[in-house]
């Protein structure tokens, strides 16, 4: 095993050391072949799923252009005309009333809309009904601005993590849903497809690594203890995980569905992400506060983790907080304008759900810091430290290469003469061969001046 993972999602080369590769896979071998054999359990091999007509429903979705708008069809009406682009009546322009007022959609001519077919004349009106817009395109804008944003920041690392969204999908659509639409357990089947996604988001995102390893022991363990608490306090509190999209499911299946087990499903899908980022988070930290210290034992390793942890502890539970307070927010409205006072509303049916969900969410996030920073420790105090990594020498500049062309030399400058004491007295006894005269200083003058006699006084004639 080699590299490991930080929180900007950087990998390091690191080998494991033989024991730390031994703890692993007696750790998380068992979890991968429970992981797999428990798809293999629930994946309902053979069975057909009943779809459209089959089960009910005889809505058929026609695409349309909106060609024209009159308010002349009585009060808060308003008569659309469009034009079939497919269907049976592709081509052919209708005009069909529909609601005109506060909380009814507003159309302009121009916009492409869906209609629901259910009768047996195509070119009939009134077998035609405007049930939403289209809005493929704009969508697959979105989602292309956001692969771009991803690949430009991440590189390979965002094509990796790009590729373990769309295999999230496929587990989602290909396992998930199909188990729990053939009456198989979605608690089990949850568990079971979370782990499927964590073994492979987390390996192809980050790496085949002891790291990555702890990571996904640490989500696995977090994700079990979300569906042990939740199992438990839905029952407590007597939820039935009925709500108008679940009533319309179960009546159109005309199957029995575990509406609670649907409701704990939807649980640990939604906390799948945030648990991803808790645990890589604490296992990067522990690994590189082994690297700076490779002195420090199991109890200081854990005890530095969860001081990193508690600080990350409370805005990943905020943030699951807000996520669930904000896909109930309408519901929430609306329940308030009901006259009924905060503790009627928080015991409600669809909002004590959602509070079941936002809590055991949460204390499985804050559990996943100490069982994540303690696996991480275990394993970090086993392996061999490896230092870290020494920047590299700059190279030294290469000689440049000898030229044929011989550049004249310059003359080498003369030696400066040193400057002579100057010379005291008169220039008598001066020798002209030996240079150029400078007066002495007087202690030398009178040295080197010879003792001569007074010249002869002139005698003046008498005359």
């Amino acid at each position: 095993m080699g590299h490991g993972h930080g929180h900007s999602h950087a990998l390091s080369a690191e080998p494991a050391s033989q024991r730390v590769r031994t703890l692993l896979m007696w750790l998380l071998v068992p979890l991968a072949l429970a992981t797999i054999i428990g798809a293999a359990l629930l994946y309902p091999f053979g069975h057909e799923q009943k779809t459209g007509a089959q089960v009910g429903l005889h809505q058929t979705p026609v695409a349309a252009v909106v060609t024209g708008l009159a308010e002349n069809c009585g009060e808060k009406c308003v008569a659309i005309t469009v034009r079939m682009t497919d269907g049976a009546a592709n081509g052919q322009s209708i005009t069909i009333p529909s609601v005109n007022g506060p909380g009814a959609p507003s159309f302009r001519i121009g916009d492409e809309v869906v209609l629901s077919y259910a009768g047996s004349q195509p070119q009939a009106a009134e077998s035609y009904q405007i049930v939403d817009f289209q809005r493929g395109w704009s969508l697959w804008v979105l989602a292309l601005l956001f692969a771009a944003a991803v690949l430009l920041l991440g590189r390979w690392q965002g094509l990796a993590a790009l590729g373990a969204l769309l295999l999230s999908f496929v587990v989602l659509v290909l396992f998930i849903m199909p188990s729990i639409l053939a009456g198989e357990n979605p608690l089990m089947v949850a568990v079971v497809g979370a782990g499927l996604i964590m073994f492979m988001v987390l390996y192809l995102t980050h790496g085949i690594s002891a790291r990555t390893s702890t990571a996904v022991l640490g989500t696995l363990v977090s994700l079990a203890l979300i569906g042990v608490l939740g199992a438990l306090f839905s029952a407590a509190a007597k939820l039935t995980g009925l709500d108008e999209d679940t009533t319309n499911l179960v009546t159109i299946l005309g199957t029995g569905i575990d509406t609670r087990g649907l409701l704990l499903a939807g649980t640990l899908i939604g906390a799948l992400g945030v648990l991803d980022d808790v645990t890589v988070t604490q296992t990067s930290a522990v690994w590189e506060l082994r690297r700076a210290n490779d002195k420090l034992t199991w109890r200081e390793l854990f005890a530095a983790g969860s001081r990193i942890g508690r600080d990350h502890m409370s805005s990943v539970v905020n943030t699951l907080v807000m996520a669930y307070a904000g896909a109930a927010l309408p519901l929430l409205l609306a329940i308030s304008l009901a006259g009924r006072s905060m503790g009627e509303i928080l015991t409600a049916q669809q909002i004590a759900q959602e509070i079941v969900r936002t809590l055991v969410g949460s204390i499985g996030l804050v559990a996943a810091i100490p069982v994540t920073t303690a696996l991480a420790a275990l394993i970090a105090v086993r392996q061999e430290a490896a230092p870290a990594p020494e920047p590299e020498p700059e190279p030294e500049p290469e000689p440049e290469p000898e030229k044929t062309t011989v550049k004249a030399r310059k003359p080498a400058p003369e030696p400066a003469k040193p400057r002579a004491a100057r010379i005291e007295g008169d220039l008598f006894g001066y020798d002209a061969d030996k240079g150029p005269w400078e007066r002495p200083s007087a202690p030398r003058a009178r040295r080197a001046a010879p003792a001569r006699p007074a010249p002869p006084a002139r005698r003046r004639s008498s005359d």
